[in-house]
């Protein structure tokens, strides 16, 4: 089932051309030269996101980025591949007493800085684009 997009990533993606999510560091934290963590600030744009809720989260995590993969890989309104921007990026969500997870997670791509203006709208229904605010990640 993934046959075509992994052939399709593999003949189009050398590592040079892939987009990092543009970012500002605000901070870094070390400990004897290792990283710890940095704290980075995100601009406002567009994703492509999937929201599952499989057995184990991990599942809900594969299985959702299968369905990215196929989107970036010509399933699209454009018919093209769109090129990969790294981090995919997982969130875990929490119950409303935020004291547990759930087994719903959403998985989000990225999209290159050409496609923010106008995103391929994806063939799959799961899968929405949304604008994300600016935010402030902790990142490892």
């Amino acid at each position: 089932d993934m046959a075509e997009p992994i052939q399709q990533l593999t003949r189009n993606n050398s590592p040079q051309e892939r987009q990092t999510v543009p970012f500002t560091l605000l901070q870094r934290k070390e400990k004897l030269g290792d990283l710890l963590y940095e704290k980075r600030q995100y601009g406002k744009a567009k994703w492509a996101c999937i929201k599952m809720k499989e057995k184990q989260y991990e599942q809900s995590i594969c299985l959702g980025f299968m369905k990215l993969m196929r989107y970036i890989c010509e399933q699209n309104s454009s018919g093209l591949y769109l090129g990969i921007t790294i981090p995919i990026v997982t969130i875990v969500h929490t119950n409303e007493a935020q004291s547990e997870m759930t087994r719903a997670v959403t998985v989000a791509y990225y999209l290159p800085e050409v496609l923010q203006d106008e995103p391929p709208h994806p063939f799959d229904s799961d899968i929405v684009i949304e604008e994300w605010p600016p935010t402030i990640v902790y990142s490892r």
